[in-house]
């Protein structure tokens, strides 16, 4: 997505691609306010995102994108993370889009997704542009908003549940993450609020221990890192099939994108970067194991996202531990195949749903090569993203758990095959939607091949390297383990256990009448305390108090 193009070497005076990036999928949004336009808007969801990757391919040709004046102004830009993620999250958006807008046809319910549908894209094509603290925090409450109301248009009676548990750690996540953007923006000086000024000075802060760790929780939340993780399961199996695919794919990684902007890598700090990373790798494994017990490939996929999302944070610690400029560019790559893989395997997903086992197949075989490549499968996407970040996990027992995790991915995977494999139409002649199976093949074959792409255009590694026999071997060895563990326990799938989907969420949820019977008895207290006469006596008491001290102190 970025390098040496043939269009590259066009530098406009003024900026072109970013404000279309931005203003189609915005602009769209504002044509929601008109029932007959918006009836018509699905037909654009496909187009919407392209200005977005014709901005990732032309990173750097063009200046940065200044809103406002002097005294206020919000701006614009794409690094070398934000481009690669802009542009893979931009494929996804376009196929997924053309997905969606077939899966609306007929639906009588269609305002609610359209509008959720433009105000999610707007919000994710921001945060990856966004290059000051108020814009990117303004653009993240846009993609939460439109990413709960998504999860609400799914069907059955747990929507309205998921899309109000999203939304609730949504807000909460955000909640810590702007304390810790207020804590940068005071230890910025010249009152600068862009984002490279604030992380420059964010060593040298003050409230440099505090800031990190209001960052890294509220950052971590979104990020689906434990404890905090059940919204994924839940709010993913209950998503229609192109918002989980999106979901899964584009709008969690703007967590990622946050976390290598906003940590600085210049520093080593190991106090922050260990633990970040030991969270991580815990949630790799836990991941997988409460993944092989679900039966539903689309809860299989979102704890394969757990699991994975775990390990990226793993690599981003232990690259904030050794103070390596390195980590933002292998996260963000590590992140750019999770994206594309995960989002193709949700369209999998719907499409397999619509086909009989006559024509099986022909959708399971690409998705069986882009499920093994999350385990590191030679020469897919995965092999590559795995080899960026191997070197960010030492030689000790990190590196050590990350190639358990390879063999846990590949269990995880093979059981989300086996399942997949299971959720077909009832009639065996059944062919899905041709536009559903053209979309879901075009992701399929982006998830392979512009990993590669990626690879030749960015200063990740030596490619040949990550060719040479000794390295296909280790990526091939985890890969047939995990395989061959997947098929010993194919005999021992009904014996094991049925966790629900949301695990630690659901044990959490069975505390509500503790809770509720709590906040009766507060609710209580405080209209006894309330009462005339106690108040009264109660201000006396503390006058009185206050008065003592006073003495004491004199």
């Amino acid at each position: 997505m970025i390098g040496s193009v043939t269009l590259a070497a066009i530098v406009f005076e003024v900026p072109v691609l970013l404000p279309l990036a931005l203003g189609v999928p915005l602009l769209l949004l504002l044509a929601c306010a008109f029932p007959a336009l918006r009836r018509r808007l699905p037909g654009l969801f496909a187009l919407a995102p392209v200005p977005a990757l014709a901005a990732a391919l032309l990173a750097g040709a063009e200046p940065d994108l200044v809103l406002g004046n002097a005294y206020f102004s919000l701006t614009f830009a794409l690094d070398a993370p934000g481009a690669m993620l802009l542009g893979v999250a931009a494929v996804l958006w376009i196929f997924a889009g053309a997905y969606a807008a077939r899966w609306l046809r007929g639906r009588p319910d269609r305002d609610g997704f359209i509008v959720c549908w433009l105000m999610t894209l707007t919000g994710s094509v921001g945060v990856f542009l966004a290059a000051d603290l108020i814009g990117f925090y303004f653009l993240l409450a846009v993609l939460s908003v439109g990413a709960s109301g998504l999860v609400l248009q799914g069907e059955g009676p747990d929507a309205f549940r998921a899309s109000a548990l999203y939304l609730g750690l949504a807000l909460l996540a955000e909640a810590f993450l702007l304390a810790g953007l207020l804590l940068l923006a005071l230890a910025t000086p010249d009152g600068s609020l862009l984002i490279a000024d604030a992380v420059a000075a964010l060593p040298g802060s003050p409230w440099r221990d505090l800031t990190l760790l209001l960052l890294v929780v509220g950052l971590g939340m979104k990020a689906g890192l434990l404890p905090l993780h059940f919204w994924m399961p839940i709010a993913y199996g209950a998503a229609p099939i192109p918002a989980a695919a999106v979901m899964s794919g584009a709008v969690v990684k703007a967590s990622i994108i946050a976390l290598v902007r906003f940590l600085p890598f210049d520093a080593a700090l190991p106090s922050f970067g260990l633990p970040l990373a030991a969270l991580g790798l815990l949630g790799a494994l836990y991941g997988v194991a409460i993944g092989i017990t679900q039966t539903q490939p689309k809860l299989v996929l979102a704890y394969s996202s757990v699991s994975q999302m775990g390990f990226l944070a793993a690599v981003i610690g232990m690259g904030l531990a050794a103070g390596d400029p390195g980590t933002a560019l292998a996260a963000a790559f590590y992140a750019a195949h999770h994206l594309l893989v995960k989002g193709a395997l949700f369209l999998a997903v719907g499409v397999v749903m619509l086909t009989g086992r006559r024509h099986l197949w022909p959708m399971l075989l690409p998705a069986a090569v882009i499920a093994l490549g999350l385990g590191g499968l030679p020469l897919t996407g995965g092999a590559l993203a795995k080899y960026a970040a191997k070197d960010f996990m030492g030689s000790g027992l990190a590196a050590t758990v990350a190639v358990v995790s390879s063999i846990a991915t590949t269990l995880l995977m093979v059981h989300f095959l086996r399942r997949l494999a299971a959720d077909t139409a009832v009639d065996p002649g059944a062919r899905a939607p041709s536009v559903l199976v053209v979309c879901w093949l075009a992701m399929a074959l982006a998830s392979v091949a512009l990993p590669w792409a990626l690879c030749l255009l960015l200063p990740l590694g030596a490619l040949p390297e990550a060719l040479s026999p000794a390295a296909l071997w280790a990526a091939l060895w985890p890969v047939l383990i995990g395989a061959a563990i997947a098929v010993g326990l194919d005999s021992l799938g009904r014996a094991l256990p049925q966790i629900p989907a949301g695990d630690l969420g659901v044990a959490l949820g069975r505390l509500g009448g503790l809770v509720a019977a709590a906040g009766r008895g507060f609710e209580t207290i405080d209209t006894f305390a309330r009462r005339w006469a106690v108040a009264s006596i109660a201000l006396l008491v503390v006058s009185l108090l206050f008065g003592y001290a006073l003495m004491a102190q004199g």
